[in-house]
């Protein structure tokens, strides 16, 4: 699908490229160990796509239900998304004031990992 912007330069508009990165974000979220957290960032650089972490956003804001979505955090160990907070203290994560407490010990980084 292609389209035409105001300056006339051609849009490529891929729905296929954007199902594959969610599929990527996906299957890397699903490895995250148990009492582990990563990045928006961290993903989206192990996809190959390291300035697109609100990409990586967006592809949890619809994943399915056995992707960990509570495991990916902000890169400042801030969650997104305080619904979470239960989910990963569950695992046994310490959550102080929207923060993960330890984060750096806790960081599953995906480019190191696979």
């Amino acid at each position: 699908m292609q389209s035409r912007s105001e300056s006339g330069t051609i849009i490529v508009k891929s729905l296929q490229m954007n199902e594959i990165f969610k599929q990527q974000v996906w299957e890397i979220t699903r490895l995250i160990p148990k009492g582990k957290v990563t990045s928006y960032g961290a993903i989206a650089k192990a996809v190959g796509y390291p300035n697109h972490s609100r990409h990586v956003g967006k592809a949890m804001g619809g994943c399915p239900k056995d992707v960990p979505a509570h495991r990916v955090i902000s890169s400042s160990g801030a969650l997104s998304v305080p619904e979470f907070q239960k989910r990963l203290e569950a695992e046994g994560i310490i959550v102080e004031n929207g923060k993960i407490k330890n984060f750096k010990n806790l960081f599953w980084n995906p480019l190191e990992e696979l």
